[in-house]
Formats: C-alpha cells, sequence, structure tokens
C-alpha cells in the first residue's frame, strides 16, 4: 500500500478494474479509495481489516464500499412518477426487474483535494435514460482520532425540482481471517424494520419486538438471514444512530455511525451473494436517507430545489 497518498496503477500499465488507487493514512488507521465510484475499498487499523472489502485485481462485487447516488437501494421496475411524468429507468438488476442503487457507483470520479489523512472525489451526474436532471456531487473521507468520516454533498444544477436520496455500503469485517460473521456479537439501533416481497420492494413496516429481526441489544449474530432495511433508530446525544459488530470476545470490532439525515440503515447478511466464498464474511450495514422504493413511495424522499444541497455525514470507527 502505497502510505504516501498518491495515485496507484497495475504493473506492467495494466489497469485496475476500479481505476487509479488513491491511500491516505493516519497514525495507525489507513484506507483505499478508488477513481470508480471513488469507492471505499479498504479500511483497516493495524493492519487489520475492518471492512471486507476487494482486492485491487478484483472488479467491486456486491457494491462493496460503493457510494449510492441518486437514490440508494431499489426502484420497483425502475420505473416512478415525478410531476405528472412516467420515467423508465434502466433495469440494472434484472433478476429482479428494477433498478438498484443510483447512477454514479460504475462513473469516474475526478479527485479534487488531497492530503495525508483525507481526499475528496467530484463528479457530475448529467441527464441519462430515465434521469432528466444534472447534479454535482461530491464525497470527501477523512481520517482522524475519531476513525473514518465521509461526507457526501449533492447539488441539483437543473432548472427543476428533483427526486433524491443517497446512501452507501461498506460490509463491516471482524477483522479476522476465515471468520465470518456468524460468530461475531452485533447491535442494531432499529425499532421498526421494512419486511420486503421477492423483488426486495418493502411492503409495511413492523415492530422488531419479539422477532428474529430485533438487534437491539448486543447479541450473536448466528444464523439470522437479513436483508432488510431498520428506522425508528435510537440515537445518542450527538444525534448519531451507532450498529456495532463486536468479536465474540468483545476484544475488538467495529462500529458505523450515521447522522440524523440517516433515518434508515439497511442491513444484509450477504446470503444472496452471487460468490458463494463472500457470503457472511461481512456485514453490509448502509446508510440510507430515505426507505427502499423511495423514488414510488415517497418514504423518505428528498425533493432538491433548483440550486439546493444536501449534505449528510456517516463514519466507521475501531472499537
Amino acid at each position: 500500500m502505497n502510505h504516501q497518498g498518491g495515485p496507484q496503477e497495475g504493473d506492467s500499465g495494466h489497469r485496475f478494474p476500479s481505476g487509479q488507487q488513491y491511500d491516505i493514512a493516519f497514525d495507525r488507521q489507513s484506507a483505499t479509495l478508488t477513481e470508480v465510484g471513488a469507492a471505499l475499498r479498504v479500511y483497516s487499523r493495524d493492519g487489520q481489516n475492518l471492512l471486507d472489502g476487494y482486492r485491487p485485481e478484483d472488479m467491486c462485487t456486491g457494491a462493496r464500499g460503493q457510494s449510492l447516488i441518486p437514490w440508494p437501494n431499489r426502484i420497483k421496475g425502475g420505473g416512478y412518477a415525478w410531476e405528472g411524468r412516467h420515467l423508465q429507468l434502466d433495469l440494472s438488476e434484472p433478476d429482479k426487474g428494477g433498478a438498484i442503487h443510483g447512477l454514479t457507483r460504475w462513473r469516474n470520479w475526478t479527485v479534487q483535494q488531497r492530503t495525508a489523512d483525507s481526499i475528496s472525489f467530484a463528479y457530475t451526474l448529467h441527464a441519462c435514460q430515465g434521469w432528466p436532471w444534472v447534479l454535482d456531487c461530491r464525497l470527501d473521507y477523512q481520517l482522524d482520532d475519531g476513525g473514518l468520516s465521509v461526507r457526501t454533498t449533492v447539488t441539483n444544477r437543473s432548472e427543476e425540482p428533483c427526486p433524491f436520496g443517497t446512501g452507501a455500503h461498506p460490509y463491516l469485517s471482524l477483522g479476522l481471517p476465515g471468520q465470518v460473521i456468524d460468530a461475531g456479537l452485533v447491535q442494531v439501533p432499529g425499532g421498526t424494520y421494512l419486511p420486503v416481497d421477492e423483488r426486495g420492494i418493502p411492503t409495511g413496516h413492523t415492530r422488531v419486538d419479539g422477532t428474529e429481526y430485533d438487534l437491539r441489544e448486543l447479541q450473536q449474530l448466528s444464523g439470522r438471514h437479513i436483508d432488510v432495511a431498520y428506522t425508528d433508530l435510537v440515537r445518542g446525544g450527538d444525534g448519531r444512530a451507532r450498529v456495532k459488530l463486536l468479536r465474540p470476545d468483545q476484544s475488538g470490532g467495529v462500529e458505523l455511525w450515521v447522522d440524523e439525515t440517516y433515518p434508515y440503515l439497511e442491513i444484509f447478511t450477504g446470503d444472496t451473494l452471487p460468490q458463494p466464498d463472500r457470503r457472511r464474511s461481512g456485514l453490509g450495514v448502509e446508510p440510507m436517507t430515505c426507505a427502499p422504493d423511495a423514488f414510488n413511495s415517497g418514504e423518505g424522499l428528498i425533493t432538491l430545489e433548483p440550486g439546493q444541497s444536501h449534505t449528510g455525514r456517516w463514519g466507521i470507527r475501531p472499537l
């Protein structure tokens, strides 16, 4: 890993699938970000992985570490209505007949600023199939004593209002070679979960009380299969909600926090990933500003007026 913070590429002129690789470091922490999607590929402390990421020579799978703009999760059938128009997106999840995780995660982002412990990326999303607006997008990554923080800022550069949501898709890791998440202790601060149909679209709201989805107290995940969004998040005095993944003996672990702009957290145990060796190897914890299929349900959906910006912050810290 290049700890000078400069870009990396493959040997002999070969380019990595995720483009240029950018390293940042602070004290005992280091992170690697990618040109493609401005994604978080690696985050570690003392050489131990806190994320279940991917190698530089591999293409990103399972949306690992990607940011999701201008919507997180799914849009049913890839279609939605906005101000009297029906808009149809390309079906990026054809097996479920939907559009998933936005439009910017496979685009090349440009580095705007870089220091030894921080990096900022920018990308302009222009109009495309099913999306007739222009957004200026920025991602700021910072390492410090509090861990890794991520700030997402999006501005509507169109002459009309647009629907908007954002999210991110890191997979937390126990940092132990070969260990799956089943042995880990998990805490999720959600009082309500959103059950889904076979296409991953919410069918309502259910309190977690008395269900296998109740993870409000620290407990072993065991063999529970989870791929749902949580809301009614319990927050600390600083306004943050926190998900924890600890080793079985509680000797260490990792925490993901979100600020108040993220009312939803998707928890994904990875059972449906197409690569069998990656299933349950990390815990997907996805900050989301809106519910799945918000472009149709309206739940949590943000309207960005012309010139208006939206900023949200989330982060990860070692425990």
